[in-house]
């Protein structure tokens, strides 16, 4: 038997299940707590800091470092020796808390995917972060850090355990193959985003506002702390987003689809089978004579929202029939656009609307410069509603508003109000016959 504190970091008591520690560089993460307390102090009030430090001496200063590096370093490792995990039959079970005590208790039926994440510091310490979406979770549980290997075969025996894989045989089972649907080209990408207009708009902002706001204020505070959010803006807007969508790839595997991503920070995650509410086919202006697209999802529970971050349009039409079987995305040529009186309430912008209603699918576009086509389901259809203001009632049109378990809504707008009553009542029907015939949300089913 191995007493708790043994090197494998693993900690067993007479029947009871074998608990692990996270990895040893842990308490270096969790040891920045107490400093990132005083630095957001400082930053929260600086001209109070600033009087605070001139009162200091250069001893009571090093004093202070002496006291405050070694109480870090106490507080990490403490965290992180109080700190287990162990996997059941039934659940993970994670118990946390230096002071007070925490167990989570993680049942392996509710696990919807497992993420692995490698920020760039946990890249060089050859660590990784493991992400757990779980339905009716309000955030993802995760374990940080564990070696990388042992991310992966930890990630492989939950998932293998929530498709139902006996325990003793759970972490036999390994790692599910997969197979290479899409990688995009770093230079793909990165004309994307310069035909991207969001890039050349905040760009333009960071140019534009703190020069006028000098010339009107000749404030350096206001200056900057007005140019500083518009420069991080533009960055995120560019080369933000290059840095996290480098090298996307995605690959198809028993357990849902796999995303590879990021030039420093990696992510590996999972799109779960079953779970997608909503596929957005995102067309920009710049975009279109290229015939590239954007893959946009709303999964239940879970934050990815990208699919694919640009690719052409039959590639991205043929990812996202993995993503829903059985579904063909409408051509713009088959949608239904408005009547012509709908530009009596909403001038010129009217004809960028349009539906499309398939076997599978209630699809509804909207946007002349950024075209955005959403699919949706009838099996993930929630709830519908009929909605019509004065305006609307007086042209005799109406909304019809789809509602999905992502908690979004897809809306059909300025339909003629005899077309948009039956697309109320077909689309219910629709809905209850989808829900009934849907296969399982089962990984590897």
């Amino acid at each position: 038997m191995t007493t708790p504190g043994a090197d494998d970091g693993v900690s067993r008591l007479p029947g009871a299940v074998p608990e692990r520690r996270l990895h040893p560089v842990t308490p270096l993460r969790r040891a920045w707590a107490p400093i990132a307390v005083l630095v957001g102090w400082a930053v929260h009030d600086p001209d109070q800091t600033q009087r605070q430090l001139s009162r200091l001496t250069t001893t009571t200063l090093l004093v202070a470092l002496a006291v405050i590096v070694p109480a870090a370093a106490l507080y990490g490792f403490l965290t992180w020796w109080f700190t287990h995990f162990s996997v059941t039959d039934t659940e993970l079970r994670i118990r946390t808390g230096l002071l007070f005590r925490r167990t989570a208790h993680i049942r392996l039926e509710r696990i919807q995917a497992v993420d692995v994440t490698q920020p760039l510091l946990a890249r060089v310490a050859g660590v990784a972060k493991l992400r757990l979406d779980v339905v009716g979770a309000d955030k993802k549980d995760e374990l940080a850090f564990l070696g990388e290997r042992e991310a992966r075969a930890l990630r492989a025996e939950l998932l293998a355990r929530a498709a139902g894989f006996a325990p003793e045989t759970a972490h036999e089972v390994g790692e599910a193959p997969a197979r290479e649907l899409l990688r995009v080209p770093p230079r793909v990408l990165a004309v994307s985003l310069v035909l991207t207009g969001a890039t050349w708009g905040s760009l333009l902002a960071a140019l534009v506002v703190p020069p006028v706001l000098w010339l009107a204020t000749e404030s350096v505070w206001t200056v900057l702390a007005t140019a500083l959010p518009l420069l991080g803006a533009a960055g995120a807007a560019s080369v933000g987003r290059f840095v996290g969508e480098y090298d996307w790839t995605v690959g198809e595997s028993p357990d849902g689809l796999r995303i590879d991503h990021g030039l420093l920070d990696r992510s590996h995650e999972t799109v779960p089978p079953g779970r997608v509410q909503t596929v957005r086919i995102v067309e920009p202006l710049l975009w279109r004579r290229r015939g590239w697209v954007r893959v946009e999802l709303d999964v239940a529970g879970s934050d990815n929202s990208v699919l694919v971050p640009v690719a052409p349009r039959e590639v991205a039409a043929a990812v996202v029939a993995r993503v829903l079987p059985g579904v063909t995305v409408p051509e713009t040529a088959s949608l239904s656009r408005p009547p012509r009186r709908a530009g009596r309430c909403l001038p010129v912008w009217w004809r960028g609307y349009g539906i499309a209603v398939t076997g599978a699918v209630f699809a509804a576009r909207h946007g002349l410069l950024r075209r955005s086509l959403a699919l949706v389901p009838h099996a993930k259809v929630q709830s519908v509603r009929l909605t019509q203001g004065p305006w609307q009632r007086l042209w005799r049109l109406a909304d019809v508003r789809v509602d999905t378990g992502a908690g979004r809504t897809v809306t059909a707008r300025l339909r003629d109000a005899g077309e948009a009553a039956g697309l109320l009542h077909g689309q219910a029907e629709r809905s209850r016959t989808g829900r009934r015939d849907a296969r399982p949300d089962r990984w590897m089913a």
